[in-house]
């Protein structure tokens, strides 16, 4: 037989025999392609070697009544007590046999040496440290899947009475508890009064037989008494006689999903009043949230070795098409390959990864998954695969992509409504938009920063819905005390929207508080300066006069063009930033396609 890695084997031979060790090494090399065996004749010499190196055998022919070399083996016994020892020996005295046996050598070859005998031990010998290694490498991954659940799931044992006996550290985080407080106790130290007692009536009836998973969801209390929701799998564990002795718990937590949605409803209620598609979306939302766990194993060069049955559920693909091929089939190109270069990195260097990632399905349709990839390694710290452990977010993710779209849009309706009472179009507001989403790129701001920009200025002037129809709707110029009353609606646009958590009104809220705002510090309504002006308030603010002067007013007719230009380059570092004076007039052609395009 062959032991596949024997050529990584090495052998320590203590032997003063030229003929036995010629004989042996020849078997040694051409049979079992070992080639690592140092030779020495002294003994001290060689446990002086085997301190430095490891050798899986020790071959020796001394005799077993000499003090030095029963020594050696003793010594050598003391370091490793499981050393595997061939004896090359004549045995002339029963003494020899009866230390041989005591010094637990189990592997004797007779004088003289035949290669029949050789073959016999070292074949019982090879297969020996075969079976070493392969506990070690079963132990091992073992190790490595019990880190990955425990690492990526809240995890607790129960008794078969339900009494804890065992709660990972996710466990002990999520409940509050710490270990010494959980031990010994039952489950329903966690439950919450909102959880009705049929619940878990249904799930001991599930597991109390043998064949059976429960699979549910729960609302637990911590020891502080605050609340947080679980997707729990239970299943009974077997012993060999197919008896119950404990109960695993498997988690994962999804209360943030649950809150989310929660919150969810109540912002779409209260930002899109009126808005009746809307409110029919709130109520398709309020279908519940399914969380599905996926499963998948790869070897080290990404190919898949294993996926079960959720992954399939989710991805569209069958085990069949996918086993023997990369993920490359779910990858979505919105993600580069430089994300997939520094994640291999990750991996490679024996880190456990965890991101987002989107993907895409066999029907071409997106879906995202919260993605834990851990590398298993062997007995050597070798990478030989890689599992994965996903759950699937694309319901939540496509939640907040909503809760952005509405924003979007109420903010875009309030502004064309503020215009509307100021007998102004809703253009005037797309407008300004757009021009501003242009000269934020042209000044250089992030994509973000830009979108943002872009979708929060049409309520620059959200705060005149609280100025007099009077004053909004005047034909002629207004008086000192009118206009004083006008130059409050900056500050009350500010008051409206400054206690929004949400970066778009966020946004809204500065651009109507500072595009009154002068680059010489003389506008309002807090004579900021320069570039203690927020570039949204510096930006909307030449965007919104261009496009003012530009237009009809109740009390004006729109301005020739040369006229604008003109008086924006007056106003170039007194009115206006002067570099986005500059940006807006070396790329004017930009702005009048605009302008064009979206017409009163």
């Amino acid at each position: 037989m062959h032991y596949k890695n024997n050529n990584n084997l090495s052998i320590l031979f203590v032997c003063d025999d030229k003929k036995s060790i010629d004989k042996v090494i020849e078997i040694l090399k051409k049979r079992y392609n070992i080639s690592n065996i140092i030779i020495t004749d002294c003994t001290k010499k060689a446990f002086k070697l085997y301190k430095k190196m490891d050798f899986n055998i020790v071959i020796t022919n001394f005799s077993m009544v000499n003090k030095d070399e029963l020594k050696l083996i003793e010594k050598i016994r003391e370091i490793d007590f499981e050393q595997i020892f061939v004896l090359i020996s004549k045995f002339k005295r029963k003494k020899d046999l009866v230390n041989a046996i005591k010094l637990r050598i189990r592997y004797f070859i007779w004088y003289p040496v035949q290669k029949k005998e050789i073959i016999e031990v070292f074949d019982s010998c090879i297969k020996r440290i075969s079976n070493k290694y392969e506990i070690q490498y079963v132990n091992s991954i073992l190790e490595h899947y019990k880190l990955a659940v425990d690492n990526s799931t809240i995890l607790s044992k129960a008794d078969k009475k339900g009494v804890i006996t065992y709660a990972n550290e996710q466990f002990c985080k999520i409940s509050k508890y710490n270990l010494n407080e959980l031990i010994g106790k039952q489950h329903n130290i966690l439950r919450h009064k909102d959880m009705p007692s049929e619940t878990f009536k249904d799930m001991w009836n599930t597991i109390k037989n043998k064949k059976q998973v429960w699979h549910g969801i729960i609302k637990n209390r911590a020891k502080d008494g605050s609340s947080y929701i679980v997707d729990a799998t239970i299943f009974p564990i077997l012993n060999q006689d197919k008896e119950i002795v404990e109960y695993l718990g498997i988690r994962h937590d999804i209360t943030e999903i649950e809150q989310y949605k929660e919150l969810l409803q109540d912002e779409l209620t209260n930002t899109a009043n009126g808005l009746k598609q809307k409110i029919h979306l709130i109520k398709e939302f309020e279908k519940a949230i399914d969380v599905s766990t996926s499963f998948t194993r790869t070897d080290t060069k990404g190919v898949i070795t294993y996926v079960n049955d959720k992954f399939c559920q989710v991805s569209g693909y069958k085990k069949e098409e996918l086993l023997g091929n990369t993920f490359k089939c779910v990858r979505h190109e919105d993600f580069p390959s430089l994300f997939y270069e520094q994640m291999w990195n990750d991996l490679k260097n024996k880190k456990i990864w965890r991101g987002i990632i989107k993907n895409k399905d066999k029907n071409k349709n997106n879906y995202f998954m919260d993605t834990t990839i851990i590398p298993i390694v062997d007995i050597d710290d070798n990478i030989i695969e890689y599992i994965s452990i996903k759950h699937d977010i694309s319901e939540i993710v496509t939640l907040n992509e909503e809760i952005i779209d509405t924003q979007k849009e109420v903010i875009f309706t309030m502004g064309s409504i503020c215009e509307s009472r100021s007998n102004e179009t809703g253009s005037h507001v797309k407008r300004v938009a757009q021009y501003s989403y242009l000269l934020a790129k042209l000044y250089g701001l992030s994509q973000k920063e830009c979108e943002l920009l872009r979708y929060a200025s049409p309520v620059h002037d959200i705060g005149k819905v609280a100025i007099a129809d009077s004053i909004l709707q005047k034909p002629g110029k207004l008086t000192i005390e009118e206009f004083e009353k006008m130059k409050e609606h900056a500050s009350i646009g500010y008051n409206m929207l400054k206690n929004s958590n949400r970066d778009i009104l966020k946004a809204a809220a500065t651009i109507a508080h500072e595009h009154h705002e002068r680059w010489d510090g003389t506008g309002y309504p807090n004579g900021l300066k320069k570039q203690n002006i927020h570039i949204f308030g510096r930006i909307t603010a030449l965007c919104d006069v261009f496009d003012a002067l530009a237009s009809k007013r109740c009390y004006k007719e729109p301005w020739e063009l040369e006229k604008i230009l003109e008086l924006i380059k007056e106003e170039r570092a007194k009115q206006f930033d002067p570099i986005l004076v500059d940006l807006f007039l070396n790329n004017l052609d930009d702005f009048l396609r605009i302008k064009e395009k979206y017409l009163d």
